[in-house]
């Protein structure tokens, strides 16, 4: 166990500058110093993404530790102060209590962690999203690990060819349930096309048994019975050697798919790869926006990150979303645009539907009652 080596992110939204659009540097100022101060970590690297703070760890202690969890949770916390200072919009708005109870997940933070024994060259993604939900890594997942057509590996490569194990969580009944690819692609795709419930949590290399891709599954909106921020969620993935070249993990994102969220959590839009620098959503507080950094591990360390989406490759990839936004943005408070009812989270829904309820009438009951009271007028004539 010791020389495993464990890689954490975890993130938050601890408060927007200028509303929800970036992060204030003072924030990521202070992540850093509370890392810094730290012996738990053999490495760290605070990115972010939109209003997201993103803690990039690396410790040998395993998943689900409660100290690297405390870590960033009073990182987070040391973050809100300085938030509130600034007033900024939506100060703390991720920490769903006041008190640490072990474990971040279920309290508001997005975590994805994996640990793994490093090999001789480790590259890793770590992509991280705002204003979108954990679904959106569904599409880009089945590619990088399932599609051919997107990775030649798993023709090519004799490390790769045996397919991939996909688990899947319904995130509203919170269970679980794990799938062959390839000989149960098409159950797999029955579920992952609904990426509002079902999302795809971890893939496992069958030639080895080891996990090369984790995500965030926790939806911000379940944990507190009401609309608290959208879940940006978060993914690590690992390159190379028996798994998909950095290449063919990027190459999904050069078609912008449709995900749930931008304004208010409540509409469909492109996912757009940018740079860090880009990563600031404005445009009707969107278009949901995607961030990779590529880093190689050496004994546990950080090396990098290499900001992939930067590359002038992914020009026609922003140009594309933008159409799709514009299209998109035409149809304003209508489907497909605006999300279903039932799955709107900013929504005045349940106040609308509670003041005219007794305006509703079962369709047939009002003609019926019309023809008896026509009858009663001509018995009385």
């Amino acid at each position: 166990m010791a020389d495993k080596l464990t890689l954490s992110v975890i993130k938050a939204d601890i408060g927007g500058c200028v509303g929800h659009s970036g992060v204030h540097p003072r924030l990521l100022d202070t992540a850093r110093q509370a890392l810094a101060e730290s012996d738990l970590l053999v490495d760290f690297h605070v990115a972010h993404v939109g209003d997201d703070i993103n803690l990039i760890m690396t410790h040998r202690r395993g998943v689900d530790c409660p100290e690297i969890h405390h870590l960033a949770w009073n990182t987070f916390l040391r973050c809100t102060e300085v938030a509130r200072e600034l007033k900024l919009y939506g100060a703390g708005q991720d920490l769903l209590s006041d008190a640490f109870s072990g474990n971040v997940k279920g309290m508001g933070p997005g975590v994805a962690e994996m640990e793994f024994e490093e090999r001789k060259s480790e590259p890793v993604i770590v992509f991280m999203a705002d204003k979108t939900e954990p679904g959106a890594w569904n599409l880009p997942l089945y590619k990088m690990f399932a599609d051919p057509f997107n990775t030649i590996g798993l023709v090519i490569d004799p490390k790769m060819h045996q397919g991939f194990r996909f688990e899947v969580y319904d995130m509203i009944e919170n269970k679980k349930v794990v799938f062959s690819l390839p000989e149960e692609m098409y159950d797999l795709l029955v579920f992952i096309g609904a990426p509002g419930r079902y999302a795809i949590r971890a893939v496992y290399s069958k030639a080895t048994g080891e996990m090369a891709a984790v995500s965030s599954t926790q939806r911000l909106n379940l944990m507190a019975g009401r609309y608290v921020g959208k879940d940006d969620p978060v993914c690590i993935v690992r390159c190379q050697n028996g798994l998909p070249a950095v290449g063919e993990a990027l190459e999904p994102f050069t078609n912008p798919h449709l995900v749930a969220g931008w304004m208010r959590g409540s509409h469909t839009g492109p996912l757009m790869p940018v740079s860090v620098a880009n990563a600031v959503p404005t445009r009707f507080d969107g278009p949901p926006r995607v961030v990779a950094l590529g880093f190689q591990l050496a004994n546990g360390k950080l090396v990098g990150p290499q900001d992939f989406f930067a590359d002038v490759a992914f020009d026609r990839a922003r140009q594309t979303a933008n159409e799709i936004a514009d299209y998109l943005r035409r149809l304003g408070p209508f489907e497909p645009h605006r999300l279903p009812l039932e799955d709107m989270e900013y929504t005045t829904m349940p106040e609308v539907m509670s003041r005219l309820r007794h305006r509703f009438i079962k369709v047939g009951a009002e003609t019926q009652a019309e023809v008896a009271a026509a009858r009663e007028e001509l018995g009385a004539k």
